[in-house]
């Protein structure tokens, strides 16, 4: 370690402590200050671990979770960046605060914002590359869906020997040839037709002849099991496939890998997906069918996916939203809750959100719109709130949601939620409002503080 690395080390690791001992929280601050005093840290503090990178617009979180619970079951020494700080100076700050390895070479999963893949492979060769999907998202800050991908490829194409894991429904990871070992996952559920996608889906043009792609079934988005009728362009071979769904709720998912039974305490056909990604990742590292299906039924919760909070008497499911195919996929799965429940809807438009708010026009609202009128009678009460309060109030009005219980200051939020009429409520909040809603949680002795990144 150079005299620079180690003077960055040390501020880091004391900025820290600082924050965690005084201030109760903080992860992206000390790898922000340890970078400024060598931009090259990373290359010192990773050097000695095998390093996974968990990359893809959505998914990230619940994948690199569970993909650690998966690696725990056989590894003794894996380290993760638990709170979703995936920039550089977030992951600076993982290494900063991790202890000492001793013994075997110790595991990294770490989950990496795709801007920042090529940030952690200038001066990381990982191992592997979990590619979860591509969905447009934050067009301020990634553009289109290609842009996004060849963020991601500058920086696969410099670690060339690593293997990439790769969510094989998704066209976009079989449409540039890569020197990379690969191994792909997805979805053989369903008998083979011939369809198409519905209109407005991105993605679905053969990166080939740019030809519409069809499929033979997809799962949701323009993930399935695609082809092209013009040059025969076609998903790869599968590796590891759902194989068959059983029942699912909000905080539950029966399904089948490589036709044998798994569970896991969470819903929503998109985790499964992420379920399946971590499956894909424990058996390229060795662990067995057992060991992962015991690691699946943990019901250890994750920061702002699915997080289970009691209010009161109230038992609230904090979901982070942040693009159309996300919250559609939200949208279907709290639609599967057999009882009656209040919805709370919360949009800030931050940086960390994506400005342009857009985006809520393009999710399937109307679901809700249908359930709360008379149609399906499930939604008992609707609340909205965040900076842009508005612009959600509008949207779900126009959905056929009239009156809802307004509510800008967050501060407030959780007060209002305990006078909700139902039991049970659902909260689906842009990044930026779920740490503020958090902390309104952390101040009341709900939850505890310093999970935010």
């Amino acid at each position: 370690m150079s005299l620079k690395s180690g003077v960055a080390t040390a501020v880091g690791k004391s900025s820290y402590w600082f924050l965690h001992t005084f201030l109760h929280g903080g992860s992206s601050l000390p790898g922000k200050l340890a970078t400024r005093i060598d931009p090259e840290l990373l290359k010192t503090l990773g050097q000695n671990y095998d390093v996974i990178v968990v990359t893809g617009t959505n998914g990230k979180t619940l994948t690199t979770a569970l993909t650690v619970r998966v690696l725990r079951e056989k590894y003794t020494d894996v380290l993760t960046n638990p709170t979703g700080s995936n920039m550089e100076q977030g992951i600076v700050g993982t290494f900063l605060h991790a202890k000492r390895p001793r013994g075997q070479r110790p595991l990294a999963i770490l989950e990496v914002d795709e801007a920042n893949v090529i940030k952690v492979t200038q001066y990381i060769k990982p191992i592997a590359f979990v590619l979860t999907n591509i969905f447009r998202d934050q067009m301020d800050r990634y553009g289109e869906i290609y842009t996004t991908y060849k963020k991601i490829l500058d920086g696969i194409k410099l670690a060339p020997d690593a293997t990439i894991i790769a969510n094989g429904d998704a066209q976009l990871f079989n449409s540039v040839s890569l020197p990379n070992p690969k191994i792909f996952y997805g979805f053989n559920h369903l008998p083979k037709a011939d369809i198409t996608a519905p209109v407005n889906t991105d993605g679905i043009l053969c990166p080939i002849c740019q030809h519409i792609l069809h499929y033979h079934f997809m799962t949701y988005g323009n993930l399935g099991d695609y082809f092209c009728p013009h040059c025969g362009f076609h998903r790869p071979e599968l590796t590891d496939a759902v194989t068959k769904l059983g029942a699912m709720t909000p905080t539950s998912s029966v399904f089948e890998i490589n036709n044998q039974p798994y569970e896991i305490g969470i819903g929503g056909l998109y985790n499964i997906y992420n379920a399946l990604a971590a499956f894909a990742v424990g058996h390229f590292m060795g662990v067995s069918d057992d060991q992962i299906r015991l690691a699946f039924t943990s019901d250890e919760r994750v920061f702002g996916r699915q997080e289970e909070i009691h209010v009161g008497d109230k038992d609230v499911t904090l979901i982070l939203i942040k693009n159309p195919v996300g919250v559609n996929q939200v949208i279907d799965m709290i639609l599967t809750e057999p009882d009656p429940f209040s919805f709370v809807g919360l949009l800030n438009a931050n940086y960390a959100d994506g400005i342009d708010t857009s985006w809520i026009w393009d999710g399937e609202f109307e679901k809700l719109g249908a359930a709360g009128s008379g149609q399906q009678p499930k939604i008992k009460a609707f609340m909205t709130g965040g900076e842009r309060y508005k612009d959600i109030t509008f949207r779900l009005k126009v959905a056929g949601v009239d009156h809802p219980i307004i509510e800008p200051d967050l501060s407030e939020v959780v007060g209002k939620i305990k006078t909700l009429p139902t039991k049970k409520v659902y909260v689906l909040a842009t990044y930026t409002a779920v740490l503020q809603l958090r902390k309104q949680f952390a101040s009341k002795g709900l939850i505890k503080e310093g999970m935010g990144a």
